[in-house]
């Protein structure tokens, strides 16, 4: 690997690097020599995270030399010949020493989520510092071993039993953490991240989330969220020291919301009332003389850190706090208030600076205590009492008069009505309330509008520098304002494509003329959503491989989806590029985007469509270089919500502030900024490196206006081309892919079998004659259903409530048929368009002799389908005879029901099924499918339906099925 001098330290960096990152280095060692704060933006693509980690690691190392030199020569002036000249290079290239301290500093790398921290450590063990000391900090969620408190579903509760097994040395894999740690598999060359340490933790029988702790304390480098570090009491439970270390915050475009987030609270009514009522709990446990009378719930056993008049002063301080809550004023709107108006209401409940300490560590002990003394699912865990305890923690994080009157300025207290949505969540909590059908529940809400209330708070542990850096910080100047730390360094950075490498248009109207507008008062038109759907299926047609689609949220996606579904447009745009949906649950996102690259990388598909939302996971440090991603298409703008009382308190706390300082952003500039740099962040998923190539699509009229193309991407700008005729369009958009794919280098392309050939063929869409690639078919062994977990639930997933759910399973990709997802698309599905589904399906299929002996019955391949309760039938008729069952192809399915039905029938039927989905009425849709079915020749396909149901509906459905019976 090169070495390359950069302001006078050298930096091992893998190839030769590019001029931006070149500079890139420059400003991360010029920060670091001077101790100084730094604001570094970087396209996404540019080699951001490889550049800032081995710079970084140069300079560290060279700084260690030095002290090393310093130790053993002593650090006096009067050094001569070599030792002299050495230490001065050095001292030279390490910069000024902090406070002349001779400690050794540490780089903290953070970013937002674990899945960035775990590409960070894959692109340092890529590197050639892959030798320097290493630790990652992950949360008992993701590190706990233990087999009863890792299956503990809530994590505060998980937290207080891992204290408690600690404390009382009753956890195992703790008391092995002592021995363990100096282990060659814990301390050796290789850096490790949480899924190695797990491993590791696993193999030695030892605790992970211990074992990382010991890691920390020798490590050159830590890599942890950005809660960690931020959040005063995360850092002070994972014991992250910042003194005269580095703070590098990666991703850092979301660290003003960070900051804001971690000094932030919200707390309800229901929640204190949760939390006397827990006290009383405990209360009662003690007031009982004899065991027999004792609450089952709770083991008397446990060692208890309060007395009954620690909870009895504790509950009246609570009914206290209830009370002063129940008290404020609060009009229509809600009513806000000055920071320091939360000091008034806990002094009301006599909680102050002076005992503020005692309150949340007898809160704590009691938490504990619940959390640990039943093991019954049905007993209290303290949720009410934690909720106490970290608005405390938060309103209490400094004591101090000038910390106080920060309070005032950054901060405000609004308290609203709880509305009745909520209110239904929490209403058996509220009977808890002595007084709560007096008074209507309210949420009492301490926020901060200044990141730079959390950013001072780190520069007072006296850290060396922090370091800011993303692909999209833009425009600076109201961000450093902001920030309220001084930067010494700044960097705007060029990006590092041509013009043959990017295509960027704005398109303002679809196929159809229809204009195309996000805005609230048109993204519930119809005609908008559909021609919509429309241009995203034209440009399906045209863009290569991996195509990204960003809704501005997840309602707004699940409405396209909706309407798409019903008109066909889904199932055209997945007849030809196979569609995925981002999730909305954490779980299932790694399965489904696992799913999409193997289907990118199949040679029989012609790529396949991620639909996501801005601000979402896949929109966040997910790479989509080369055929993973060829194009993004933003469909709209994703602003805040306007009225939420948070962004009005924002807006309104930015324009006081613009008042005093013009250099802050007005309420309105952040509102438009907040929007757009979700778009840019997005957008930064397509161009990856040097040679990749993408074209960004941004479907809204509104991106036309100068103020909103001035807030894109700095690099962006100059590509940008306004669509005014769309055939034009997409046929620019085909000759582009057509001279990037013969002018740059190929990437890894998907293997051509050695029958095939590259052919093409003139497709026409929207007016315009162009060339496209004709898909590869290729003969493969269909995956056996059993090898999926829930594989007899494969087909049922195409349910009712498949709009709501959509990709809830990831396995469902894999045996679905291309054209369709769901039973009502099917519906939709033109019979030419099922034909050369069923002819796909069939080629992929390999027969085995067994399989060829059951065409004899059976026509189609078919997996067996257990009878539906019709066994007494089935011993009466004649053994030889095979009773008749529904495909299980959903094409097929749909295909037989049109054949078999007459036209006014399967209107009949399309009626029904759009009106269960709808209004949910079993027994009218029950009673029509009877009328259509109900004979022998067609009741197999009745059955057949049992899998479309609604969960709740399947048992009587199947009750149904058995009780009819025909005449022999």
């Amino acid at each position: 690997m090169p070495d390359i001098m950069i302001s006078g330290i050298p930096v091992s960096f893998p190839f030769d690097p590019y001029d931006v990152q070149k500079e890139y280095m420059c400003r991360v060692i010029e920060s670091l020599q001077n101790n100084t704060n730094a604001i570094l933006e970087s396209p996404t693509g540019t080699g951001k995270t490889l550049s800032l980690l081995c710079s970084s690691l140069a300079w560290l190392l060279v700084k260690k030399a030095q002290l090393q030199m310093n130790a053993q020569v002593g650090n006096f002036s009067d050094h001569s010949g070599f030792t002299g000249k050495l230490i001065d290079n050095l001292k030279s290239g390490t910069g000024k020493s902090k406070d002349a301290s001779w400690g050794m500093p540490k780089i903290i790398y953070s970013s937002r989520t674990h899945s960035q921290l775990t590409q960070a450590m894959q692109e340092l063990k890529r590197s050639s510092y892959k030798h320097v000391k290493a630790a990652v900090l992950g949360s008992r969620d993701q590190m706990c071993i233990h087999p009863e408190v890792s299956k503990e579903p809530n994590n505060n509760n998980k937290v207080n039993m891992c204290q408690l097994k600690v404390k009382s040395r009753t956890c195992f894999f703790y008391n092995n953490v002592e021995s363990k740690k100096d282990d060659r598999a814990v301390r050796g060359d290789d850096i490790l991240d949480i899924e190695d340490l797990v491993g590791v933790g696993k193999k030695l029988k030892c605790c992970p989330y211990y074992l990382s702790k010991e890691l920390k304390q020798d490590a050159d480098i830590i890599f942890m969220p950005y809660n960690y570090l931020l959040d005063p009491k995360s850092r002070k439970a994972n014991g992250v020291e910042l003194m005269n270390n580095i703070v590098i915050l990666d991703e850092a475009h979301n660290v003003e919301k960070m900051c804001e987030e971690s000094a932030s609270l919200q707390i309800r009514t229901t929640d204190i009332a949760l939390c006397i009522d827990e006290i009383t709990h405990v209360m009662k446990s003690f007031s009982e003389t004899s065991e027999e009378q004792i609450d089952a719930t709770v083991d008397s056993s446990q060692p208890k850190d309060f007395t009954c008049d620690d909870l009895c002063i504790l509950k009246e301080m609570m009914l206290a706090f209830e009370k002063a809550v129940d008290d404020i004023e609060v009009g229509r709107e809600g009513s806000t208030y000055p920071g320091g108006f939360i000091f008034d209401l806990l002094s009301k409940a006599e909680i102050r600076d002076h005992n503020q300490m005692a309150v949340i560590t007898m809160i704590e002990n009691l938490i504990q205590y619940l959390a640990t003394a039943s093991s019954s699912p049905f007993q209290r865990k303290g949720v009410g009492l934690q909720k106490i305890v970290d608005l405390l923690n938060v309103v209490f994080s400094g004591t101090s008069h000038s910390h106080k009157e920060r309070v005032k300025l950054c901060y405000k207290v609004h308290v609203q009505v709880e509305d009745k949505k909520s209110n239904k969540k929490t209403e058996g909590w509220g009977a808890l309330k002595p007084n709560s059908s007096k008074s209507t529940e309210r949420i009492l809400s301490y926020w901060c509008f200044s990141p730079g209330f959390g950013m001072k708070q780190l520069l007072e542990q006296n850290v060396r520098s922090i370091i800011l850096t993303s692909g999209t910080l833009a425009p600076l100047k109201p961000l450093i304002s902001e920030l309220g730390i001084p930067i010494g360094v700044q960097l705007e950075n060029p990006h590092i494509v041509k013009s043959n490498q990017i295509c960027v248009k704005i398109i303002g109207q679809g196929p159809d003329g229809v204009q195309l507008n996000s805005n609230y008062q048109n993204r519930d038109n119809p005609k908008y959503i559909t021609s919509l759907g429309r241009t995203i299926l034209s440009f399906s047609r045209v863009v290569p491989d991996g195509l990204l689609v960003f809704f501005p949220s997840y309602p707004i996606m699940n409405k396209c989806q909706e309407m798409w579904q019903s008109e066909g447009i889904w199932t055209n745009i997945n007849s030809i590029k196979p569609i995925f949906v981002e999730p909305q649950r954490k779980d299932t996102f790694n399965a489904i985007i696992k799913d999409y690259y193997s289907k990118i990388s199949d040679p029989s598909t012609r790529g396949a469509c991620f639909m996501a939302v801005c601000r979402g996971k896949v929109s966040e440090g997910l790479d989509f270089a080369d055929m993973n991603g060829r194009a993004v298409i933003i469909t709209g703008l994703p602003f805040p919500p306007l009225k939420d009382p948070r962004i009005v308190l924002k807006k309104k706390y930015l324009d006081e502030l613009r008042m005093k300082e013009k250099d802050f952003l007005s309420g309105d500039e952040w509102y438009s900024l907040e929007a757009t740099r979700a778009v840019n962040q997005a957008i930064g998923r397509v161009i990856r490196h040097q040679n990749d190539y993408g074209a960004i699509l941004l479907c809204d009229s509104r991106f036309n206006s100068p103020k909103l193309k001035g807030q894109l991407s700095a690099w962006l700008r100059n590509y940008i081309n306004v669509s005014n005729k769309f055939g034009e369009t997409v046929s620019e958009i085909c000759r582009f892919y057509k001279n990037a794919e013969m002018a740059l280098p190929a990437p890894k392309l998907k293997p051509l079998m050695s029958n095939e050939s590259n052919r093409q063929q003139s497709v026409n869409v929207g007016g315009v004659s162009f060339p496209i690639t004709v898909a590869r078919t290729v003969k493969s062994t269909k995956k056996n259903v059993s090898q999926y977990p829930n594989s007899n639930e494969v087909y049922a997933d195409f349910s009712m409530d498949f709009y709501k759910n959509s990709h809830s399973s990831a396995y469902v990709n894999e045996f679905r048929p291309k054209q369709t997802k769901d039973l009502f698309s099917a519906l939709d599905t033109s019979v030419e368009a099922n034909e050369s589904s069923t002819q796909s399906l069939v080629a992929i299929n390999k027969r085995t002799a067994e399989d060829n002996l059951l065409a004899n019955v059976s026509k189609k391949k078919k997996y067996k389908i257990k009878p539906f309760g019709f066994d007494e039938n089935l011993k009466s008729e004649p053994s030889n005879i095979v009773e008749k069952t529904a495909p299980t192809s959903l094409v097929d399915f749909v295909k037989e029901i049109k054949v078999l039905l007459q036209p006014e029938q399967y209107k009949l039927f399309q009626g029904s099924i759009s009106a269960y989905k709808r209004e949910g009425d079993f027994s009218a849709f029950v009673t029509t499918l009877g009328n259509l079915f109900e004979n022998r020749n067609m009741f197999y396909l009745l059955k057949g339906m049992k899998r479309f149901l609604k969960e709740e509906h399947k048992n009587n459905f199947q009750a149904y099925c058995d009780k009819v019976k025909f005449d022999t």
